[in-house]
């Protein structure tokens, strides 16, 4: 499974951005795409996920009520609405796939991972 990411840039606080995640090869294998984020000095953080089958969705506590997941069946694309940035947001953003069931909210249960986008958030 490869994994490409994007959408990521420089943007106002208060403003929106959107990601994207296309998944190609082996798409079949994937149980759960996920979004994870990790900013200079910090651990990586869980901002996300998604069922592939179901697109049941999960999202983490600090993005709660701002963040939103969602995927196009047809393009094999997941993708992260980002809205009411805040500076603290500010951190390179990566798509991860799972082929299993597991705590989804850690990166080691991930088996394929995107290269990251970077999103900065200016206050």
């Amino acid at each position: 499974v490869q994994l490409q990411a994007s959408g990521g840039g420089l943007v106002q606080a208060g403003g929106s951005l959107r990601l994207s995640c296309a998944a190609s090869g082996r798409t079949l294998n994937i149980y759960r795409m996920g979004w994870f984020r990790q900013a200079p000095g910090k651990e990586r953080e869980f901002v996300g996920s998604i069922n592939w089958s179901t697109s049941s969705t999960y999202i983490g506590d600090s993005v709660k009520g701002r963040f939103t997941i969602s995927r196009d069946n047809a393009k094999n694309t997941v993708f992260l609405q980002m809205n009411s940035l805040k500076p603290e947001d500010t951190a390179v953003y990566y798509c991860a796939a799972a082929g299993r069931a597991g705590i989804l909210s850690v990166p080691t249960r991930y088996d394929y991972w995107g290269q990251g986008t970077l999103v900065t958030v200016s206050s």
